[in-house]
């Protein structure tokens, strides 16, 4: 079993992370036999966040009788210290435990630090001293924000979307963190769903022996594939090479990668599959894009009142009214 080890945490875990946002999409039943599964095979890395809806009951319920096998990662949105210890203490109670491993601020619009006014920095330091959290982290998608968390050394570990798709910028980001001695957590390995080969992503990936990738696992099927490659591991041969180049090439920087911070729409547009359709129409069985109710979907785009929320929003500058405008002309023959 390939491990990584977390910067300075020297937190070490397999190097398949378990990311808990797909959980929400199913069953209870469900996912105790997924997680249990997970955990069953070797995985020890659990991310989940107060927003996931009920990610945190779920590995709570599932797993709490292995509490002290585990790392379990969570996230805060929180913009004062009463909703950051609001968060904390819900969190602690859905997950059925005392004490959080990394404690992640999530996707906040600046990087929290001490003396900034804000308090959040002093309750991540107050919750740690107190032992409801052990080690201090910031999740984001903007390279800026993510640069600077790196070089403050005021965190622990760092969680940014990272895939073959990455381009210099971020190789970069990677490296800085292991010399900054700081863990790097991979969100969207999958790039949203756009990259359909997980070999080829996991191969990509396992160049970079200080990043742990967390799977947005729903599936037992897509658990079972993960698993297979600590056995097999998938090398990064031609035929890979191949099909990552064509990918980088057809995924140009100027596509939505599903984080979902555009949402919600006034309106109720479903904007990071919508902003997407063009894509996977190319990459997706045509069956699972071009349902009754995804051309439903697709035509609530023409009720778009062009508030420009969704595009102030984004964490990667896209032009989202128009990215949308031109997805749906893409998809009309298919209305």
């Amino acid at each position: 079993m390939k491990t990584v080890t977390l910067g300075k945490t020297n937190i070490t875990v397999n190097k398949n992370g378990f990311g808990g946002l797909a959980i929400q999409r199913i069953s209870c039943e469900e996912s105790d036999r997924l997680l249990r599964n997970a955990f069953q095979h070797g995985i020890d890395f659990y991310d989940t966040a107060r927003m996931y809806s009920d990610s945190e009951e779920k590995i709570g319920r599932a797993l709490s009788d292995m509490r002290d096998q585990i790392i379990i990662a969570s996230k805060t949105m929180a913009k004062t210290p009463t909703d950051f210890w609001d968060d904390l203490h819900t969190s602690l109670s859905n997950l059925k435990t005392d004490y959080i491993d990394i404690y992640q601020f999530h996707n906040p619009s600046f990087c929290p630090m001490p003396d900034d006014g804000s308090g959040l920095y002093e309750a991540m330091l107050k919750a740690q001293r107190e032992g409801k959290i052990r080690f201090i982290g910031i999740t984001n998608h903007q390279m800026v924000l993510a640069q600077e968390a790196v070089e403050s050394s005021l965190y622990d570990t760092l969680q940014f979307p990272f895939s073959y798709l990455a381009d210099e910028r971020e190789v970069e980001l990677v490296k800085r963190s292991k010399e900054k001695r700081l863990g790097f957590i991979a969100m969207k390995a999958m790039a949203g769903g756009l990259i359909v080969n997980a070999a080829a992503a996991f191969a990509y990936i396992d160049q970079f022996d200080s990043v742990l990738p967390i799977w947005g696992i729903q599936k037992q099927e897509e658990l079972a594939e993960f698993l297979s490659f600590t056995v097999t591991k998938p090398e990064m041969d031609e035929t890979i090479k191949g099909l990552i180049e064509k990918d980088r090439e057809e995924l140009s920087e100027n596509f939505c990668r599903a984080c979902g911070y555009c949402l919600p729409c006034p309106v109720d547009i479903e904007i990071p599959h919508c902003a997407r359709m063009s894509l996977l129409l190319k990459r997706a069985p045509s069956f699972m894009t071009t349902t009754d109710e995804w051309k439903r979907k697709m035509l609530m785009i023409e009720d778009c009142i062009h508030c420009n929320q969704c595009r102030e929003r984004c964490p990667y500058g896209l032009d989202t009214p128009e990215l949308l405008r031109k997805n749906l002309e893409d998809y009309r023959p298919h209305l």
